[in-house]
């Protein structure tokens, strides 16, 4: 049902023909790079925190981006706290190894890290774990009803 939701979700967009599906995973970075065939920091990972009780926030941010608290405290004033897998299913309608900001079952508010600037297209999954499409960043940010762009991330900014 997930993928049906973000087909739908695509279809104002007309992007809903625009999503792979694979016959092998896509669930992790790793899984997803190997079998889109391209570098791990071009897939669009999608994150969920819990934001104060009970409220989630989804983060897209480049493969290679990891969370640095110290931002994320500064941007959003907590520490970050990841929803379990029980939570991500239940805010968002997706499975981990299929989180996306597209077609949610909850209206959740989005922020896009900037560590995807760097590339002219990403690839975010599409509610499961075999299925992806490619985006550039501003369409991500646009489709996947963005808030704002946001730094929260660190080891992926060039030495």
């Amino acid at each position: 049902m997930s993928l049906v939701n973000v087909k739908n979700h695509l279809k104002k967009w007309e992007k809903d023909q625009d999503i792979q599906e694979f016959e092998s995973s896509s669930a992790t970075v790793l899984e997803a790079a190997n079998t889109i065939g391209v570098k791990p920091e071009r897939i669009a990972k999608t994150l969920s925190f819990r934001k104060g009780e009970s409220d989630a926030i989804l983060i897209a941010a480049a493969g290679d981006a990891k969370i640095d608290n110290k931002k994320f405290r500064i941007v959003f004033g907590e520490k970050p706290r990841m929803l379990t897998a029980e939570e991500v299913l239940a805010k968002t309608g997706h499975a981990v190894g299929g989180v996306c900001p597209f077609g949610l079952k909850e209206d959740l508010v989005v922020f896009l890290d900037i560590s995807l600037k760097r590339f002219s297209t990403v690839f975010p999954a599409c509610g499961s774990s075999n299925s992806a499409i490619e985006l550039t960043p501003e369409e991500l940010f646009t489709i996947g009803n963005g808030k704002r762009w946001i730094d929260v991330c660190k080891g992926w900014e060039s030495e």
